[in-house]
């Protein structure tokens, strides 16, 4: 039985708005308080040393887990649906993919890698997988069951994130989680974008399910966090990875994950209708060659989007037509609400311009023109209009 486990007979199934409010909590548990208390604990102390040596109690050292861990994780669970038989914390996105990665991977397997990863995590399999005996083969994120064509003998592992890290494509993850469950490797999936509000990868044939926490989830860019959510059969292999690395999350980042997580459905449903709304403006700008949000219905992923998805976030991108560099800087140096700044996922608005034309190994980018990734934040939608017609204006006055 969980340790959250009261007896009351169990609840009927509830929408996303109620999880996100109700998940992880029992307040009579403590005391009747709404909010499960924040443990900041190392030593767990038994009453006698039969109990310690027999390991009598929920607990056993503040790293393996706290009644404040307890909640977050059971949260998140209830969240991520009836596929989900456990959560893991990780002290941020990063160590989220390279734990999910080693939990799964030894010397001498092979690894799939889309080529539209998130660029850390290139970095990792690169550098710690590749001295670790471990290789890795990139692909194009548009393959879907042809992924077959690339599986080796020894391919353990599928490593998929959609929407793709900066341009965005869309996966067919029930394709390829087909072919690879059919040849016995793994599929593991970034779903920070989509949350598992908006889409329940492990429902969709995945096996590990990874959020960067840091940035919906916790939602207020203070935090540094990572998930990994597990199926049946991952996750035993999952405990074994963080247990044996000592891997763990401090006590008040997990109270504030907690405390993010009570607004997440309200907080992602204005940044997906402030971004739809921004994205369909910069849409019709004769400065912007395209825009890159597979909700558009004219964008190339947007028939997997429909299918897969039941919502979308604040995060997309564009092209703009060819200008020089120095036009792009203006136009973002001439933005005030939108700061320039890496991450996203909290309160505010965001663009960064970016470039993967020669980062890509398996695929080529050709853009057509420079770009700007947005992150629409939750700021009134005619401030953030005017904020970029002031940026364009400034392009224009650069050119």
């Amino acid at each position: 039985m969980n340790r959250l486990d009261t007896g009351k007979p169990a609840r009927p199934a509830l929408k996303a708005d109620t999880q996100v409010t109700t998940g992880g909590r029992d307040p009579q548990t403590h005391h009747g308080y709404v909010n499960p208390p924040v443990y900041h604990a190392s030593t767990q102390l038994y009453r006698t040393a039969q109990d310690y040596i027999a390991h009598n109690g929920p607990y056993f050292y503040g790293r393996l887990g706290t009644p404040t861990s307890e909640a977050l994780e059971k949260a998140i669970q209830e969240i991520e649906g009836p596929a989900c038989a456990g959560v893991a914390l990780l002290p941020s996105g990063l160590a989220a993919i390279s734990t999910a990665l080693l939990s799964v991977l030894k010397a001498g397997d092979h690894l799939l890698v889309t080529d539209s990863v998130y660029g850390p995590a290139r970095r990792f399999c690169d550098g710690v997988l590749a001295r670790f005996g471990i290789a890795t083969t990139y692909y194009d994120p548009l393959i879907g069951d042809g992924i077959a064509n690339l599986m080796q003998p020894n391919t353990r592992a599928i490593y998929t994130e959609a929407p793709g890290s900066l341009t965005f494509e869309m996966q067919d993850i029930p394709a390829i989680a087909r072919t690879a469950h059919a040849r016995g490797a793994l599929v593991l999936t970034d779903n920070t974008w989509a949350t598992p509000l908006h889409r329940k990868v492990l429902e969709h044939g995945a096996d590990l399910s990874i959020q960067s926490g840091t940035k919906y989830l916790c939602g207020h860019s203070d935090t540094l966090l990572g998930t990994i959510s597990a199926n049946g059969d991952t996750l035993p292999l999952l405990k074994d990875a963080v247990y044996g690395m000592g891997l763990c999350v401090g006590p008040d980042d997990m109270n504030l994950a907690l405390r993010g997580l009570r607004t997440l459905a309200v907080r992602l449903a204005r940044h997906q209708e402030s971004g739809l709304t921004i994205a369909r403006w910069l849409d019709g700008r004769s400065e912007v060659l395209k825009v890159l949000h597979p909700a558009l219905p004219g964008d190339p992923g947007h028939a997997i989007w429909k299918r897969d998805y039941t919502g979308a976030c604040g995060l997309f991108a564009i092209v703009l037509k060819p200008v020089p560099e120095k036009a792009v800087h203006a136009f973002l140096n001439g933005l005030s609400l939108f700061g320039i700044g890496v991450s996203w996922g909290g309160f505010e608005s965001l663009a960064i311009p970016f470039d993967v034309v020669d980062a890509r190994p398996a695929t080529t980018w050709t853009p057509g023109g420079p770009a700007v990734r947005f992150h629409v934040g939750l700021e009134d939608v005619d401030d953030l209009v005017a904020d970029l017609e002031r940026g364009f204006a400034s392009l224009a006055a650069a050119l």
